[in-house]
């Protein structure tokens, strides 16, 4: 079946067919999709059997994605507000008169300065060309602000940037060939779904399996030891580890010599660090740090799967910088089933420039907005270091409202009638109830898309299963026809979703191999750093890393205390972190009844130690609280939250919790030590049960 016929198989007739595409959320997993249509209708999504990484299997969100796509509350026209922001009311409007207005508006905004514009965006979708294809074009050639998008991964990007020399590392299928894996700061049978079918395998051939995170997760729950330390301490372990390893001589001394760069300074640093110091900052026996070093040191092939929730802290990307030593100490590297993943997404040979055409700048160089700080920048006035006022935003792929950080800040810069906001969106999410205009978008079920992973090494082809729903448009036929309203008339314009797909790789990968199979897999070696031949400057794994050093940074990993730390009598005692409900992925899913059925209301789980003092029961009203704003929820009294920390699992939307908000009413627009990214796992609050009377005024929709 050619590229062409399958959307008119798919869109039309009795027949039934199945139509190869991607999954396209924000997880490492990429997997490979089979749409079952029927008379035009998606009836089932599954995963595709012929994808090895896939292997057939979906999570529980994405196999219920026709749910999603033919929701009845799914904004299918344009809209356009009627009441005041944040009250969400809206009227139809005709997209000719929508993109007439907003070309208006942008077209007066950008002749006094571009710069007054700001696109918002992340990874709502992560496909290259309906993510940032022909909406980078436009705002390249309108030169708005640039977008620092840091709201995810920045911290550990810098780490292994400035460690391994990109965001690079093992090949995910042979974790199963592994004698030890550490899952360090990851709920991978939540969030990493296919990764665990590698670790059963390994268990099953004997391997050793432990979890490092703060929180007893279902993948901990699995794992033969869980190692629950404090957040913000795993590099302190780290060290630690290093610290054995180096009084033990478990260490590879040939591969530190011909494969690394500082190890001097490093051991030096590491034997600052026994294991007795280290126990006493991540709050765990120092037994078990004793016997993770000698697991670690005396088992080959080792493997650590780290995630990105421990680099959501103050020092996450320090921290993320020791871990990734470890495997360089011992030869780790040595073996295909040893090293670490963290990302595989810079071993893609994307072309982001044909894709996304920064040449449409013409020398402009715009001001950078931190999408962490969105709050704290959409009430700044202008001056000579920020620049002009933020006048406009463009919102897609992404719901600040919700997953931004300080968010009483947040919802009140987008509550200013001065602000023109444009949100391209599939629901009437909390973001879009600030919204001017809401621009109805395709699901990926109705578009084209291409996309890499950062968890595995396939290219996934999305072909277009169903017709766009109601009046929806693609997000790059959305920017396609702003561009036209505002006479950008540049070739490249009109390029379709089709052409853009096949610039992504350009010659790199065979575009016949991803229409026909729906996926190509890269080729690249089985043990990429065997031999060293890391791509970083020196060609070594980098210990100590001068271009740190160049930036008045240390270029030795060292642990960085917490922004906020408890303090003796201190008025918020409790550690807060906010890693994801199971059911939901970020904002994502949260308004699918069958997932919210699944997860029922918004959740702290808060200790059996902690919650006896302060008279909470499961199941009670409670108040979570600190200097920023308060938070309403009910109380799960669980063993999967450690002494003195407490789990605000999210993303919930506001407008569906108890009062109003969700976790992020409480997290800070602070940064990382590197990577200019966002600490919502370091967090001091309070909890106090509410009073009938106070838990009975809540806000649920």
């Amino acid at each position: 079946m050619s590229a062409t016929e399958t959307f008119a198989a798919s869109g039309t007739g009795a027949d039934t067919v199945q139509v190869r595409g991607a999954c396209p959320h924000d997880c490492p997993d990429t997997c490979a999709l089979l749409t079952t249509v029927a008379g035009g209708v998606a009836v089932r999504v599954q995963g595709n059997p012929d994808h090895p990484q896939t292997g057939g299997v979906l999570c529980t969100k994405v196999s219920r994605y026709t749910e999603r796509s033919y929701h009845p509350e799914r904004v299918l026209q344009p809209l356009k507000r009627v009441g005041r922001k944040g009250e969400g009311k809206f009227e139809p409007v005709s997209w000719d008169a929508a993109l007439a207005d907003i070309a208006a508006r942008l077209s007066a905004i950008a002749a006094r300065d571009p710069q007054a514009i700001v696109p918002y965006s992340y990874a709502g979708t992560m496909g290259l060309v309906q993510a940032e294809g022909m909406a980078a074009r436009f705002f390249n050639r309108l030169g708005a602000s640039l977008l620092d998008r840091t709201i995810c991964s920045a911290a550990g990007t810098e780490a292994l940037v400035h460690t391994l020399g990109g965001k690079v590392g093992m090949r995910v299928q042979f974790f199963a060939e592994s004698k030890l894996i550490l899952i360090w700061g990851s709920n991978s049978i939540a969030s990493n779904l296919h990764f665990w079918r590698y670790v059963q395998q390994a268990k099953r051939d004997g391997a050793r399996i432990v979890c490092i995170d703060p929180r007893k997760t279902e993948t901990a729950d699995k794992c033969h030891e869980h190692i629950a330390l404090r957040p913000g301490t795993d590099a302190a372990l780290a060290l630690a580890l290093m610290h054995e390893l180096i009084v033990h001589d478990w260490l590879d001394h040939d591969y530190i010599a011909r494969h690394t760069l500082g190890w001097d300074a490093l051991r030096e640093l590491a034997l600052q660090w026994p294991p007795e110091r280290a126990a006493a900052i991540c709050g765990v026996p120092v037994e078990q740090i004793v016997r993770l070093a000698s697991d670690w040191g005396t088992t080959q092939p080792a493997a650590i799967r780290l995630n990105y929730g421990m680099q959501r802290v103050r020092g996450g990307g320090n921290a993320a910088r020791a871990i990734a030593c470890l495997p360089a100490l011992t030869g780790a590297w040595r073996h295909r089933a040893g090293g670490l993943l963290l990302s595989s997404s810079g071993q893609y040979p994307i072309d982001r420039a044909a894709l996304q055409r920064p040449d449409l700048l013409a020398g402009r160089q715009p001001r950078t907005i931190n999408m962490v700080t969105i709050g704290d920048d959409l009430l700044r006035e202008p001056d000579e270091g920020f620049g002009p006022r933020i006048e406009a935003l463009v919102v897609y792929n992404s719901n600040p409202v919700a997953v931004a950080p300080e968010s009483v800040k947040v919802v009140r810069g987008f509550a200013r009638e001065d602000l023109f906001t444009v949100v391209l969106e599939h629901f009437q999410t909390d973001t879009a109830d600030y919204a001017d205009y809401i621009l109805p978008a395709t699901t990926q079920l109705e578009h084209w898309d291409i996309h890499a992973s950062y968890g595995h090494t396939d290219v996934l082809l999305n072909r277009p299963a169903i017709a766009p729903q109601g009046q929806a448009l693609p997000n790059a036929q959305i920017f396609r026809e702003l561009a036209r309203h505002m006479g950008f008339d540049e070739p490249c314009f009109a390029d379709d979703d089709l052409t853009l797909c096949r610039a992504a790789f350009g010659e790199t990968v065979s575009f016949d191999e991803l229409l026909d199979k729906g996926f190509a897999t890269l080729q690249l070696p089985d043990a990429p750093f065997a031999s060293g031949s890391f791509p970083t400057p020196s060609g070594r794994c980098e210990f100590f890393s001068a271009r740190l050093a160049a930036q008045g940074l240390d270029g030795l990993p060292d642990h960085l205390p917490n922004h906020e730390l408890a303090e003796p009598g201190s008025a918020w005692p409790l550690a807060m972190i906010s890693p994801p409900a199971r059911n939901f992925l970020n904002s994502s899913f949260v308004n699918v009844d069958s997932l919210r059925a699944i997860e029922r209301e918004p959740l702290v789980e808060i200790h059996p130690d902690d919650a006896a003092p302060r008279g909470i029961r499961s199941g009670d009203a409670v108040r979570v609280f600190n200097p920023r704003g308060s938070y309403h929820c009910k109380a799960d009294v669980s063993a999967r939250a450690r002494p003195g920390v407490v789990n605000g699992l999210g993303v919930w939307w506001r407008k569906l919790g108890l009062n109003g908000t969700n976790v992020n009413e409480l997290t800070s627009q602070r940064l990382t030590d590197m990577g200019r990214g966002p600490v919502f796992y370091d967090c001091r609050v309070e909890v106090a049960r509410l009073a009938p009377a106070e838990a009975a005024c809540g806000n649920p929709a």
